[in-house]
């Protein structure tokens, strides 16, 4: 039986161990592929309605204040990114003041201490 299983992997010229790793492989793409679609076929109607209110929202509000579209949007892409540079509107303290910063890299030590015990019992 053995002499059967390796027959196969010879013809490919891949040992065994190595024809293992490779249908293990294939098989976490598969899986990844199927976990792909079932959540796109759930999260994406619900992402479609959120767009589309959005829009119409932008649109309300570009009529009420009379402001163009274009000038709405850049306005609101201006916005963001300071949003992502961590500007906020109500500042009640700096993003990366000395308190958070300390929170920010005890998480990440703790985090990856966790792992480093993990994986090595």
């Amino acid at each position: 039986m053995p002499g059967q299983r390796l027959q196969g992997c010879r013809s490919l010229h891949i040992n065994e161990d190595n024809g293992r790793f490779l249908l293990l492989a294939i098989l976490i793409v598969l899986y990844l592929l199927c976990g792909a679609a079932v959540f796109s076929a759930i999260e994406r109607p619900s992402e479609v309605q959120a767009h589309s209110k959005w829009n119409r929202t932008l649109f309300n509000f570009s009529e009420t204040f009379n402001i163009s579209l274009e000038d709405l949007n850049s306005f609101l892409r201006e916005y963001e990114t300071a949003i992502a540079a961590g500007i906020r509107a109500d500042a009640l303290r700096p993003r990366w003041d000395f308190t958070g910063a300390f929170y920010f890299v005890g998480t990440v030590v703790s985090t990856i201490g966790e792992y480093k015990n993990r994986s090595y019992q």
